[in-house]
């Protein structure tokens, strides 16, 4: 594969972008006096400007390569995965989890458990968040400082130097402004995100000859826009298991993008950061289009690049392990191969960037707010010492980063089964509060611990996909805890209502 070879104007970019974020994050830090501001943005921060930096944050650097690399060498069947957002996810926020974060005024999410079932839930799910945030950040610092290492041929010092040195940048901001800076310099990474993407595009089409009307014909005539696969008989085994599979759209939604959007403690610092349930009804619906759009726009950033290698005397997309060295590293190649004279090599760098540590920085912001007001208590606590704890978390992750390879090659699958399993888990614990009035504390532990034996078999002693995974630990958690419950006292009247008042009280709102 081509080494990108960076221009002065290339860096040129690479560093403004990054002065620009510190600036931000120091301007963000002014008026901080207390872990409110520092956490939660003294609750008085603009709905769309959140919304904007919802999406950055759930919008990462694997997803920065992994859409356009779906566009090209498959189709648009991943669309129907994000399309789950505004259509599925957003209605479940709108009327239940939004209001319940709201008006109960947490700063941690898992104040709610608490409330509901004692100390020991609000604990345990806490620590379900933390793991789960860990493991994702880590992968995604990993994921960046190899697609640079690959791309720019690095050395096995130049590699540690770039992993670390973007895992300290990300952390000296996020320490610095707190949410704040990790708001406002996730709507510049989410700005970055959408120019990078507009830009390829266009300059794609402009390689192609016949332009529009003939990507479209070479697009139609490979069914590229396809987004549902369903192979003969419905419930046959490979609906399930293949990648582009109407069943593994609906696995995905429903066990990794919903936990992550409902009970994921960085996303709920973004509904309660407004102030206003309309404000945080605001910023979910917001988030639900610029997700739509963007990962529309990044699959469809793919498909260019495909019509523009199959095109009349093209050789074909570029073969992972000969012209590149895994399929996912297409658009850099792309990029290198026929614009190396047009510095566009820092844009495409910028991007990552944005991608990477949007994520970065929501997480480590996550886990120390989980700390200090899940473990410590800590709304008093001096606000030196949150900085002081941000910085540590990020050597943490860092740390993670470092431990990724030893994990092997199927990391990538192995977070994603976290994210599945402890995150699926955790919902099941927001939903019996929710949902089940009789629910109990002896009941929600017994319940939970029925979901990780259910994971524990089904990962151990089957080949079934891992995006499934959630599932083993959403069903069995609900149903076990619900029907656990039945056998230990029933929480007091106004304690059982707590979760339930929520999720009326928004019904009626709606109207």
């Amino acid at each position: 594969m081509r080494v990108l070879h960076l221009s002065t104007i290339d860096w040129a970019v690479c560093v403004i972008y990054l002065v620009v974020v510190f600036a931000l994050a120091i301007i963000s830090a002014m008026g901080q006096r207390n872990n409110e501001d520092y956490f939660v943005g003294g609750r008085t921060m603009n709905w769309w400007v959140v919304g904007i930096s919802m999406f950055a944050t759930s919008f990462s650097s694997i997803s920065f390569l992994g859409l356009p690399q779906r566009g090209a060498y498959q189709d648009f069947s991943f669309f129907l995965t994000i399309l789950f957002i505004p259509f599925v996810i957003t209605p479940i926020l709108w009327f239940f989890f939004v209001p319940l974060f709201i008006r109960l005024r947490v700063s941690s999410g898992y104040e709610y458990l608490g409330k509901r079932f004692g100390r020991p839930v609000q604990v345990i799910g806490s620590l379900l968040y933390c793991v789960y945030a860990i493991g994702w950040m880590g992968t995604m610092l990993y994921a960046i400082a190899l697609t640079l290492q690959t791309v720019m041929h690095l050395t096995d010092s130049q590699y540690l130097v770039a992993l670390i040195g973007i895992g300290v940048f990300a952390t000296a901001y996020t320490a610095l402004g707190g949410l704040k800076a990790v708001v406002w310099t996730d709507v510049m990474q989410a700005v970055v995100l959408g120019g990078v993407v507009l830009v390829v595009i266009f300059l794609a089409i402009g390689r192609i000859e016949g332009g529009w009307s003939e990507f479209l014909a070479i697009a139609g005539r490979h069914h590229k826009f396809q987004m549902v696969h369903l192979d003969g008989d419905l419930f046959c085994a490979k609906n399930f298991t293949a990648k582009n599979s109407v069943f593994v759209a609906a696995a995905f939604g429903l066990f990794m993008y919903l936990p992550g959007y409902a009970v994921s403690q960085n996303m709920i610092q973004r509904y309660v950061c407004s102030g206003t349930l309309s404000g945080g009804r605001g910023v979910v619906l917001l988030n639900a289009i610029i997700n739509s759009v963007v990962g529309f726009l990044f699959l469809l950033v793919g498909t260019v690049l495909f019509a523009f290698y199959s095109q009349a005397g093209g050789s074909g997309l570029p073969v992972a392990g000969a012209e590149i060295a895994r399929e996912d590293q297409l658009l850099p190649f792309f990029v290198a191969t026929q614009y190396h004279g047009f510095d566009l090599i820092g844009i495409i760098l910028a991007g990552l960037f944005a991608a990477a540590m949007s994520t970065i920085d929501s997480g480590i912001n996550g886990v120390s707010s989980v700390i200090v007001f899940d473990w410590l208590k800590g709304r008093q606590m001096p606000l030196s010492f949150s900085r002081l704890l941000t910085v540590f978390l990020g050597a943490v992750v860092i740390g993670a980063a470092l431990c990724v390879p030893w994990l092997g090659d199927t990391v990538i699958g192995i977070v994603t089964a976290i994210a599945g399993t402890s995150l699926g888990a955790l919902l099941s614990i927001y939903l019996l509060g929710m949902f089940v009035p009789h629910a109990n504390l002896p009941g929600v532990l017994i319940g939970f611990g029925i979901g990780f034996i259910c994971l524990a078999f089904v990962w151990i002693f089957t080949d079934i996909p891992k995006w499934w995974f959630g599932a083993f630990t959403i069903g069995p958690t609900f149903v076990g805890g619900a029907i656990a419950s039945l056998f230990f006292p029933s929480p007091p009247a106004d304690v059982a209502r707590i979760g339930q008042v929520q999720a009326e009280g928004a019904k009626s709102d709606a109207g």
